[in-house]
């Protein structure tokens, strides 16, 4: 009997431990999670306020050198008569025709505008700038009755 006894008590000691251990293994578990989700969420939060501006400083940017673009004719540095560029936008920004206020042009200029730090053309307008160099360049007339 007293050894039944002693069986029960030993396996009741080993099932408690076996719980016990579960559960402060479970405990140290969940809260080294907790924390790394506390990490991961301070991190992500952190890249999305960082992304956010740089956004906004893109788009600042952008709505600059947009604005510059059709201001252009007017600063000092523009070499034409303001009168005689057309605003175009996209893929070029300007066509301008020396001359056209008197009445006498004398040739067409095709001109972009870049502003900021990073002045590079685009793909597309290094391959308008080769059409032209290259003479690609013609007049149609459309007619209609």
């Amino acid at each position: 009997m007293q050894t039944t006894l002693l069986i029960i008590a030993a396996l009741t000691a080993v099932v408690f431990l076996v719980l016990l251990v579960y559960f402060i293994t479970r405990w140290q578990f969940e809260n080294r999670f907790h924390r790394w989700q506390e990490s991961k969420l301070q991190l992500w939060q952190m890249e999305k306020e960082r992304t956010q501006r740089e956004a906004i400083s893109q788009s600042r940017a952008v709505l600059g050198g947009k604005f510059t673009e059709q201001l252009a004719p007017y600063l000092p540095e523009f070499k034409y008569d303001p009168t005689e560029a057309r605003f175009i936008g996209s893929p070029i920004d300007l066509i301008v025709f020396p001359g056209l206020a008197s009445d006498d042009p004398q040739e067409i200029v095709i001109l972009e505008i870049k502003t900021g730090k990073n002045c590079q053309l685009t793909q597309r307008e290094r391959k308008i700038r080769q059409l032209i160099e290259n003479g690609m360049v013609r007049w149609e007339l459309i007619e209609r009755p």
